[in-house]
């Protein structure tokens, strides 16, 4: 079974965390999931959720079988190391914070640990970027990040498609960071193209 590591920071966002486990699993893969402590309490404020076992357990049922949950510590974790095969690394929402401090190889949690191991693996790292708007700090950051290899995806959905829930959007920011990160996955937006005259 394909493994994908799923991170989740502090940035504003919380519900295109949740919607990548989902949405991962729905693609038939293992999350090796870690989830920040500032991403704990913007889960509470933005979703009323929290990130512990139990919550996940009722929120996913038997799918939850299939999601390793990491401490944001936990710098012993099989994610840490490049022999552990994974597909590759989303990290969604992915705070100014997080992109800097893997922008600089600042490894001092499993978050930019993980993600420092996608780049010199040469796996595919997405960073799904949730900040406007942007300063020269934050544009360098993500410069340096897309010439080491990571896909910067802001999240910034599509309206072609003509959403119209809020879910229609986060589904669009997903489907796209999963497609980047290699994982086949059902697109509910896809563009064909102009309609024949």
């Amino acid at each position: 079974m394909k493994r994908l590591v799923v991170a989740v920071t502090g940035a504003s966002g919380a519900i295109y965390g949740r919607r990548m486990v989902e949405a991962a699993l729905e693609a038939e893969a293992a999350v090796e999931l870690v989830v920040s402590e500032p991403a704990r309490r913007v889960a509470r404020d933005e979703l009323g959720a929290d990130w512990t076992a139990e919550p996940l357990r009722k929120w996913l049922g038997e799918r939850a079988d299939r999601v390793r949950m990491h401490a944001p510590g936990e710098i012993g974790a099989p994610i840490a190391s490049g022999s552990f095969p994974v597909l590759g690394m989303i990290v969604a929402p992915c705070s100014m914070g997080s992109a800097g401090r893997i922008a600089a190889g600042l490894s001092g949690g499993l978050i930019e640990r993980a993600a420092d191991v996608q780049l010199k693996e040469r796996r595919p790292l997405v960073l799904v970027v949730r900040e406007t708007p942007l300063s020269s700090i934050h544009l360098e950051n993500l410069l340096r990040l897309a010439r080491a290899g990571a896909v910067v995806l802001p999240a910034a959905p599509g309206f072609y498609a003509r959403p119209r829930t809020i879910d229609d959007l986060v589904r669009f920011v997903v489907e796209r960071a999963l497609a980047a990160a290699g994982l086949s996955a059902p697109r509910t937006v896809e563009w064909r193209g102009e309609p024949p005259p």
